[in-house]
C-alpha cells in the first residue's frame, strides 16, 4: 500500500503538446475540509485508507500541493450540445493531475474538478458547488454499484470559500477517477480545427493506452471505432435496463471507453414514462430516457467523421451499423436476466413489450416493479397491486409472465436469488440526494452523503448493520418516491 508521497503520478496525455491541453496548477483554496472519501476508490489506487486522515491528504486534492510527477493540465474539446456544434468548450474548470496504476494494474486518470479557471473557462469562475459535486460524487458510485461503467471519485473536499451561482452556494472540489478524459469532442475538436496528423496523434494514443493488441494491425483505426461502437451500444443497454437518465449526452460528455461520465441533471426513472428526462434546460426532450439509444448512435456518428482521412467511408458505414444489434442484443440479455428469464424469443419480446405499455399506463415505479417479480409465482404484493388503475390488464400480463417461467422450470429459489441480484432494491433517487445535499448545505451534515455511499455500493441486499447504526428504517430508501418529487428535474447550474 502506498502513501500520498508514493504514489508517483505520471501524465502520458501531457506528452501529445499544446495543440491538445494548457498546463496549469491549480488554484488554491483557503480552507479545504473534507466532505465524503470513498474507501474502496481509495484502496483501488493502492492508496493506504489512513492517508485519508492526514491534513496532507486535503492539501494534496484541494490543489493547494502536487503530488509527486503531477503535470496537472486542462484538456482541450469541442463537441455537440442539444445537436449544435460548440467549438469552445474544453476543461474549463478542471485539471487532470495525472495517471496511476491501480490494484489490477490498469491505468487510471486522477482528475480534479473545480480547481479554477483555465483558458477554457469562457468567462466563468471554474469553481464548481458543493451541491454539484456532491451529486457527481454519489452518481458515480450509483452507477458503479449497478456494475456500469462510470467515473468514479476519491472523495469530495469543501473549499472554505463561496462561489457565485444564482445565489451564493458553498464550493467544492472534487477528485474524480476514470480510464480515460478523452471524449469525442477531443477528437472533434482537432478535426474541425483541420489539424488531421493531430487526430491520428490521438488515436494511437489512445490505442497505444487502451488497445495495445492492435497497435500493429494494418485496420487498427477501423478496430478501433468497432471497440467504440461496442462499448458504447453496451454501456447505454446497461442505462436503459437499468431505468437511468443521464440527462446531458452531448458528445463531449461521451467518453472513448465507454463509461458514464459527467453528472450533471441526472436521474433514475421513478414512475415509468419513457418520454422524461431530469433536465429541465431539456424542453424538446432530446435526451429523454426513450432517446438514449438514438443519441447514442448519433453521438457515434460524429465521433466517426473524425475519422475520414483514415478509415473508408464505406467501412465507417459498416461499424456504425453494428450499433442498432450489439444494443438489441445485449438489451435483450439484461431485460431476459431482469424478467428471470433464457428464452428469449418472440413471446419473450411480446412480455416485454406489454410490460412498458402497462407499467406507463398505470404510472408504476420501474425498479420496485422488477424487484417484487422474483417472488412470482407464488405471489404479487397486494399493496403494489393497488396501484394499478387496471388490475385486470396487470392479472393478463402476470398470466402471461407465469407461462413463460413455467416454460422454462427453473427453480423458484435459484430464480429469486438471481433476480435480486440485477434488480437494486435501492436506487439513488432524486429526493434522496436532494435530502443530502440538503444537509450538507444546511446544516453542514454529511452524515447522509457517507450513507448513501454506503449503501449504493450494493444496492441489491438489505444493509441492516448500516440503518440500525443511525437508527432507520431501511424501508425509507427502498420506498417509492412521495408524488411531490416524481420526475424531479434540475439544471445544469454546477
Amino acid at each position: 500500500m502506498k502513501t500520498l508521497e508514493n504514489l508517483n503520478l505520471s501524465n502520458s496525455f501531457a506528452k501529445l503538446g499544446a495543440d491538445f491541453l494548457q498546463e496549469k496548477l491549480p488554484d488554491p483554496v483557503s480552507k479545504p475540509y473534507l466532505i465524503d472519501s470513498n474507501p474502496s476508490a481509495i484502496k483501488l489506487i493502492g492508496l493506504k485508507p489512513t492517508e485519508i486522515k492526514r491534513n496532507e491528504f486535503l492539501e494534496y486534492f484541494s490543489g493547494n500541493r502536487l503530488l509527486s510527477n503531477s503535470k496537472p493540465l486542462a484538456m482541450a474539446y469541442s463537441g455537440h450540445q442539444f445537436g449544435s456544434y460548440n467549438p469552445r468548450l474544453g476543461d474549463g474548470r478542471g485539471l487532470l493531475l495525472g495517471e496511476v496504476q491501480d490494484k489490477n494494474n490498469n491505468t487510471l486518470d486522477i482528475h480534479l474538478k473545480g480547481c479554477g479557471p483555465t483558458r477554457f473557462s469562457r468567462g466563468f469562475d471554474g469553481r464548481a458547488t458543493l451541491r454539484a459535486s456532491i451529486r457527481e460524487y454519489l452518481g458515480g458510485e450509483a452507477v458503479h454499484g449497478l456494475g456500469i461503467p462510470t467515473t468514479r471519485s476519491l472523495a469530495v473536499i469543501g473549499t472554505g470559500e463561496l462561489v457565485h451561482r444564482e445565489v451564493p452556494e458553498p464550493g467544492a472540489i472534487l477528485v474524480r477517477l476514470t480510464d480515460s478524459h478523452v471524449r469525442f469532442g477531443s477528437f472533434q475538436f482537432l478535426h474541425f480545427n483541420n489539424k488531421a496528423e493531430k487526430v491520428t496523434a490521438l488515436l494511437n494514443y489512445i490505442i497505444e493506452r487502451h488497445y495495445p493488441t492492435i497497435q500493429n494491425d494494418s485496420d487498427k483505426y477501423r478496430i478501433l471505432l468497432r471497440h467504440v461502437v461496442n462499448r458504447t451500444a453496451k454501456l447505454i443497454a446497461l442505462w436503459q435496463a437499468n431505468g437511468f437518465i443521464h440527462g446531458v449526452m452531448n458528445t463531449d460528455n461521451m467518453t472513448i471507453t465507454g463509461a458514464t461520465f459527467d453528472y450533471g441533471p441526472f436521474g433514475f426513472m421513478d414512475h415509468f414514462n419513457p418520454n422524461f428526462t431530469p433536465n429541465h434546460s431539456d424542453p424538446n426532450g432530446r435526451y429523454a430516457y426513450g432517446k438514449q439509444p438514438e443519441i447514442g448512435y448519433w453521438n457515434l456518428s460524429k465521433f466517426a467523421e473524425t475519422l475520414k482521412h483514415l478509415v473508408d467511408s464505406q467501412f465507417i458505414a459498416e461499424e456504425l451499423t453494428n450499433y442498432q444489434p450489439t444494443y438489441n442484443d445485449y438489451y435483450r440479455k439484461l431485460m431476459g436476466q431482469k424478467l428471470g428469464l433464457e428464452i428469449l424469443d418472440s413471446e419473450f419480446k411480446e412480455l416485454v413489450n406489454k410490460l412498458f405499455q402497462l407499467l406507463y399506463n398505470n404510472s408504476i415505479d420501474y425498479s420496485i416493479f422488477f424487484r417484487h417479480l422474483s417472488d412470482m409465482p407464488r405471489n404479487f404484493p397486494k399493496t403494489l397491486k393497488q396501484k394499478f388503475k387496471d388490475p385486470q390488464a396487470l392479472d393478463s400480463w402476470l398470466s402471461m409472465y407465469v407461462r413463460l417461467i413455467e416454460r422454462e422450470d427453473p427453480s423458484l429459489n435459484t430464480r429469486t436469488g438471481k433476480m435480486n441480484s440485477i434488480n437494486p432494491k435501492f436506487i439513488l433517487r432524486n429526493y434522496l440526494l436532494q435530502d443530502a445535499t440538503d444537509k450538507a448545505l444546511k446544516e453542514s451534515d454529511f452524515s447522509e452523503v457517507e450513507r448513501l455511499r454506503i449503501l449504493l455500493e450494493d444496492p441489491y441486499k438489505d444493509r441492516p448493520e448500516l440503518f440500525s447504526k443511525y437508527g432507520i428504517e431501511s424501508e425509507h430508501y427502498a420506498a417509492e418516491t412521495p408524488p411531490s418529487s416524481i420526475e424531479m428535474q434540475l439544471s445544469c447550474s454546477a
